[in-house]
């Protein structure tokens, strides 16, 4: 039996919607995620010493965490950014029928 920490999200942004889902179709593809919601979004940062604002796409990606690795690997290979965000957070809770599906349709 697995528990909710076995599953988590990964989070990136990418410059377009097609190159969001660029990345989407890829980790479906390859079973590294069940699920990406893509959301239009906008990014206030640094980026070599100068504040940037640009309209971005949120990929919020629905893996398990034993994916998270090879899937942040997958989604670098590529991003158009040369150090894109990618980030993870574990499942604190979640409802069991929909983490079994995670699991079903993930590798």
């Amino acid at each position: 039996m697995s528990n909710a920490s076995d599953y988590g999200m990964l989070l990136t942004a990418a410059p377009s919607r097609e190159e969001a889902s660029k990345i989407a179709r890829l980790l479906i593809g390859e079973k590294l995620a069940a699920c990406v919601q893509l959301m239009p979004i906008e990014s206030f940062y640094v980026w070599e010493g100068k504040t940037q604002n640009e309209s971005e796409v949120l990929l919020l990606i629905k893996t398990r965490t034993a994916l998270f690795e090879h899937a942040m690997t997958r989604i670098k290979d590529v991003h158009p950014y040369s150090v894109p965000e990618i980030v993870g957070t574990q499942f604190l809770a979640g409802f069991k029928p929909y983490l079994d599906w995670i699991s079903e349709v993930t590798q």
